[in-house]
């Protein structure tokens, strides 16, 4: 079971990117699919989900790129996570918008995953994208 998929590490790796090269200009998608080996067409699928977020902010054109719209130690990873991923739910009955189960007053698992969606939750907003940066950045 991978709870994280490709788009979820990419993300966080298109993030901390953009916050250790950030010095106040828009940085090219170009570059930072460079930098961590991510293709062209991979980064267009996930810089518009970190947009919408307002995680990052984008331009087009000569000059342009995507920089991050706060300062890295005011983002959780589990609000990176989250617009790539759409869920980190354990279960399927745990998902936002899921049907209501027909078996959950006698489910005898439902706290375990209960349980386990919260570890998860509080692990992740516990760390911020300015914890993954290098702490010594050339």
């Amino acid at each position: 079971m991978n709870m994280v998929s490709t788009r979820g590490r990419y993300a966080l790796r298109v993030m901390i990117d953009l916050a250790e090269h950030d010095n106040g200009k828009y940085i090219s998608m170009k570059s930072v699919a460079e930098r961590q080996g991510i293709s062209l067409k991979y980064m267009e699928k996930i810089l518009p989900l970190l947009v919408s977020a307002n995680l990052i902010e984008g331009v087009h054109g000569r000059g342009g790129g995507y920089k991050l719209t706060r300062k890295p130690e005011e983002y959780t990873i589990n609000e990176i996570l989250g617009p790539a991923e759409g869920t980190l739910a354990p279960v399927a009955c745990l998902e936002e918008g899921s049907q209501l189960c027909t078996r959950k007053d006698q489910c005898r698992t439902l706290p375990l995953w209960v349980g386990l969606d919260k570890v998860v939750t509080e692990y992740l907003d516990g760390i911020h994208l300015s914890d993954l940066m290098q702490k010594e950045h050339n």
